[in-house]
């Protein structure tokens, strides 16, 4: 059997009774904390709230090997994997979930609460009028993906809300901040100047969602660039142009947007 449980958002306080259980009732605990970093997170104390020594695999054990360490364990006994977030929000642990039972092998999942979920709840926007997500990468050998620009100009052409990834290499301890990927955007529109990301679009920044310090704020892009956020994780949303008015008023209310947003209100 192989157990898939989520760890939530920020530190093993937020994992649930239920994959506590799950945890302490495997023969073998695997974790992972490479798609996402859970800043308040002790190895240490999770290993002691599951009494289990818990085995940290890294992206190469799930992507380049397959996942073969842990499903080989799992063909032979009941094995929990720990990850941050949601379990099946990375399309890395669908695949894997899929070879397990490929090969027999019964698989749960125990869900936590997800940025996805979070996202859209501390930004005040209503959940069904987000668009395709979207990643925001590091700029590789010099070349930035304008990937992150269509999408958001897709969603708003759909009068819909984007909410966007920021990249992650945890084995360099690289987490993209939401000033590094302003900047991104907006040298994508000074090359391609459809006007979908400019110093006066609406943006919310959103650092260390779950967290007590987490900060949740909506401005004018210019103003985002200079606000403080703190460490990492950061993600941000784009809204759609036009607003709902309880979307307005709760960006202006619980996300500290400016008062003209309300003319963004239908």
């Amino acid at each position: 059997m192989l157990v898939f449980v989520g760890l939530g958002l920020y530190s093993e306080n937020d994992m649930s009774l239920r994959g506590i259980e799950e945890a302490k009732t495997a023969d073998c605990v695997f974790a992972e904390f490479y798609t996402s970093l859970m800043a308040g997170l002790s190895l240490e104390r999770l290993e002691k709230m599951v009494g289990k020594k818990i085995v940290v695999v890294s992206r190469k054990t799930l992507e380049d090997e397959n996942g073969e360490l842990i499903l080989r364990k799992a063909e032979s006994s009941k094995v929990a994997f720990l990850v941050p977030g949601d379990p099946l929000i990375a399309t890395t642990h669908v695949d894997l979930r899929i070879r397990a039972e490929k090969r027999g092998i019964t698989t749960r999942v125990v869900h936590g609460a997800s940025i996805v979920s979070a996202a859209m709840g501390l930004s005040g926007l209503q959940n069904y009028r987000f668009g395709k997500s979207v990643t925001i990468p590091f700029p590789e050998e010099g070349l930035v993906s304008e990937t992150p620009y269509n999408v958001i100009a897709e969603n708003k052409a759909r009068d819909l809300h984007t909410l966007c990834f920021l990249d992650i290499k945890a084995e360099k301890r690289l987490y993209m901040t939401i000033k590094e990927a302003l900047e991104i955007l907006l040298s994508l529109e000074e090359k391609k100047k459809m006007h979908v990301v400019t110093l006066d679009s609406l943006a919310v920044g959103i650092a260390r969602a779950g967290a007590e310090d987490q900060v949740v704020k909506a401005d004018i892009v210019r103003a985002l660039l200079s606000f403080v956020f703190g460490g990492p994780p950061h993600v941000l949303v784009f809204p759609a142009d036009r607003l709902h008015f309880v979307e307005a008023e709760a960006l202006i209310r619980l996300t500290g947007a400016p008062e003209h947003v309300n003319k963004m209100a239908r």
